[in-house]
């Protein structure tokens, strides 16, 4: 086939997945599992028939994807809200990821009998959640959770995935090389969490300092910086040994908590280029699973799942979040909404790259659990926060998290401005909540602005 045919092809499948979204919030499933479906359907099993089992292409396209995915979920992160919760999430981030792969793989190993290197990669590679698709469920039950409950969910979520990666890889390293030193694994963790923090904090501080300050001559010019911005973060922090995509997160939320010209504007071009990476990754990851050997690894797929849910997910929240403000009630739908992801799955392709034994069937029984994750967790999960009665009746409008606190004001340029002029002219005027205008920097003056009232008519500068 030429490469038009590529490129037809490849039209067609983003254009079913922007239309399948519709389905999915009719019938209420989380749209990764449409975009599966559809990748599914393209390859060897299905209509399309497509051979394809590149795990190092498929490997490369979800590492890129996550790398916008997770940036875009700090960029869309209201820093008031998760700051509250940020002790507990990192415990549940942390130790309560450890906790749910260390509760599964005793499980696993000594119930299903499972043999000792499946049951440890299987317990590590899906011992993160995934806050989409948690989201995308309550968004089309039409439940709306309690601030602080949604805030955990959201933060725990969304940073988790580190550990689950380091966890990852410590395993891979001890089935590879068994007399890897655990002093080694723990100098690694503390590598990849430290440099990720300090390089996360400090990249984004000037990713936001030199949006401030570059005064770009062209709107379109500012999503171009933010795409080199997310590349540049992930890979210093993975040259100097930390986590890139622990970084990532951390400097989206400074990127999108801090006030600067076109802000909007690059967010909302992150946004759509997250959801083309997300789609991309999910056809892609459906075309390297072959459905016709998926039936036999169901039974132990289900049952795997059913000890995820039951008993290693539940015991790590309940520890995690014990002699906290969050109620047993709370701390049950914390932990059934432990829906699995992209990361899981992504995660899945790493022993195929290391060639190690049994690495197709961890990946058809990841895929497995995944999916049957998400249908039966995602299915359940409105009635059980109706049960727990942790659904808020109160009719509240919706507002986007990244303009609670922050709102902006564009005017157009009108013509025959002098070119002094035209730069304080062209001062995106941003003001915080409070209704106070922020200071910008015009050829090295201040330019301060005022509101008088809140509905005062806008001044000219």
């Amino acid at each position: 086939m030429g490469i038009d045919v590529y490129i037809a092809i490849s039209g067609l499948l983003l254009m079913l997945c922007v239309f399948a979204n519709k389905l999915s919030d009719k019938i209420g499933i989380p749209s990764l599992l449409v975009f599966l479906g559809i990748g599914m359907l393209t390859g060897v099993d299905g209509i399309g028939g497509i051979n394809f089992q590149d795990s190092r292409l498929t490997n490369y396209v979800g590492t890129v994807a996550l790398m916008f995915i997770l940036f875009n979920g700090g960029l869309y992160t209201n820093w008031k809200s998760v700051s509250h919760e940020i002790f507990r999430g990192s415990i549940l981030a942390t130790l309560g990821v450890f906790l749910t792969a260390l509760f599964l793989f005793i499980s696993t190993y000594y119930i299903i009998r499972l043999p000792f290197e499946i049951a440890l990669l299987l317990s590590v590679i899906v011992s993160s959640t995934d806050a989409p698709a948690v989201f995308s469920i309550m968004r089309n039950a039409n439940i709306k959770l309690p601030q602080r409950l949604k805030s955990m969910l959201e933060f725990e979520s969304a940073s988790n995935d580190p550990m689950a990666v380091f966890l990852t890889l410590a395993a891979i390293a001890y089935i590879a090389q068994p007399e890897t030193e655990p002093s080694a694994l723990i100098g690694f963790f503390i590598n990849q969490m430290a440099i990720g923090i300090i390089f996360g904090l400090a990249l984004g501080r000037i990713a936001v300092y030199i949006l401030q300050n570059a005064h770009l001559p062209y709107p379109g010019l500012y999503p171009v910086y933010g795409v080199s911005v997310v590349f540049l973060i992930y890979s210093i922090t993975q040259l100097v040994g930390g986590s890139g995509i622990l970084a990532l997160y951390i400097s989206g939320i400074i990127v999108g908590n801090i006030a600067f010209l076109y802000r909007r504007h690059l967010m909302r071009f992150i946004d759509s280029l997250a959801w083309i990476m997300q789609i991309s990754m999910f056809l892609i990851l459906g075309l390297l699973v072959n459905p016709h050997e998926l039936g036999a690894i169901a039974p132990t797929g289900i049952a795997c799942t059913i000890l995820l849910i039951f008993i290693a997910r539940p015991l790590a929240v309940y520890i995690c979040l014990f002699r906290s403000r969050f109620k047993y009630p709370e701390q049950t739908l914390i932990s059934w909404a432990g829906l699995k992801g992209a990361v899981p799955i992504v995660l899945a392709t790493y022993p195929l790259l290391e060639k190690l034994p049994n690495a197709q069937y961890i990946f058809n029984l990841i895929f497995f659990l995944v999916v049957f994750s998400v249908l039966f967790q995602g299915k359940t999960l409105p009635y059980l926060a109706a049960r727990l009665h942790l659904e808020q009746n109160i009719e509240e409008k919706e507002n986007d998290d990244s303009e609670k606190d922050i709102f902006e004001y564009e005017t157009e340029i009108p013509e025959g401005l002098s070119s002094f002029k035209r730069k304080i002219f062209i001062i995106r005027r941003t003001i915080f909540k409070t209704g106070h205008w922020i200071h910008q920097k015009v050829s090295g003056r201040k330019i301060k602005h005022h509101q008088e009232t809140n509905n005062s008519e806008e001044k000219q500068p």
